[in-house]
């Protein structure tokens, strides 16, 4: 059967206080994603400081992935995007890396969503009110990027309008080679604080709604994951559901809000147990890359 493609998100948004295994300095970076990768991941995504400028977010990552690097150059790693300023700042690390890191893949956010929590009211918004916002401008400078660096898309699915986007470059013949749809469904916790009163975004992690994004999804032939933001994605049984029906796994403390304080090699070891009692192998880096047809090698 078709192997299980890993990916570990290993912090984003998670600070210590809220898991003290979250990797943040560089050093840790490293070590945590080569255990991940020990585990069974066959990509990695990490964030640093997402505030500072191109060429600081793109030294601060090169800093944690040189040693990773040189110790698993098949590895498929990929950064976030910058804040502030226009697309064209927020994508700055981009080429950097794609030229001094040997990456391979690049983030791809396809639309705009509210990121806030919830007020004490129990309404949306409150302290953590953020719209994360990509103008169908801004996708087309995230396409150019990808086929001009030659760096297979992580597409990020937030919410439907986002994936109609991505279908809309596909029919066109203007997606980037190399394109992994992630399928972000909706936990019970907020995504920017991690509070437990709901998120704002993302249809809920249902077999009905994996129905709904397979369907949109249905006879296009790309690959795709599923992920839980905001909540646990092998407990909520969606991970299940997903590799039975010949999808992939994200897991990671990016996303993890479940009861416990687990490591992110953990989170990988128990999709890679997940998959194998389906029947499935964990893919290894060089078989994802063959998967997706990563145009980098």
């Amino acid at each position: 059967m078709t192997p299980v493609i890993i990916e570990a998100a290993i912090n984003g948004i998670t600070n210590k206080s809220r898991n003290p295994h979250v990797p943040c300095a560089p050093e840790e970076i490293t070590a945590d994603a080569l255990a991940c990768l020990t585990a069974g991941a066959a990509i990695v995504h990490n964030h640093v400081d997402v505030m500072a400028d191109g060429s600081a977010i793109a030294a601060r990552q090169i800093e944690g992935w040189r040693p990773l690097l040189a110790a698993r150059p098949d590895a498929i790693v990929y950064p976030t995007v910058g804040f502030g300023g226009d697309v064209v700042a927020r994508y700055a690390h981009i080429p950097i890396l794609a030229e001094s890191a040997a990456m391979r893949m690049s983030v791809f956010d396809p639309g705009s969503v509210n990121l806030g929590g919830v007020a004490d009211d129990g309404l949306p918004g409150g302290a953590l009110d953020f719209v994360y916002t990509n103008s169908f401008g801004d996708i087309r400078h995230m396409a150019a990027l990808c086929d001009r660096h030659r760096l297979g898309p992580s597409i990020s699915i937030f919410e439907p309008g986002f994936l109609r986007a991505t279908l809309a470059y596909l029919r066109a013949g203007r997606l980037p080679a190399g394109a992994f749809v992630k399928l972000y469904f909706g936990g019970d916790a907020d995504y920017l604080g991690g509070g437990r009163r709901g998120i704002g975004f993302g249809l809920p992690p249902t077999r009905a709604a994996l129905d709904a994004y397979l369907e949109m999804l249905d006879g296009c032939g790309l690959p795709w994951a599923v992920a839980v933001i905001g909540g646990d994605v092998i407990d909520s049984g969606l991970a299940a559901l997903a590799v039975e029906r010949g999808g992939h796994l994200r897991v990671g403390l990016e996303d993890y809000a479940g009861p416990r304080q687990p490591r992110n090699a953990e989170l990988v070891q128990e999709a890679v147990a997940l998959a194998r009692a389906a029947g499935r192998a964990p893919a290894s880096c060089a078989e994802a890359a063959a998967m997706l047809k990563l145009p980098r090698t």
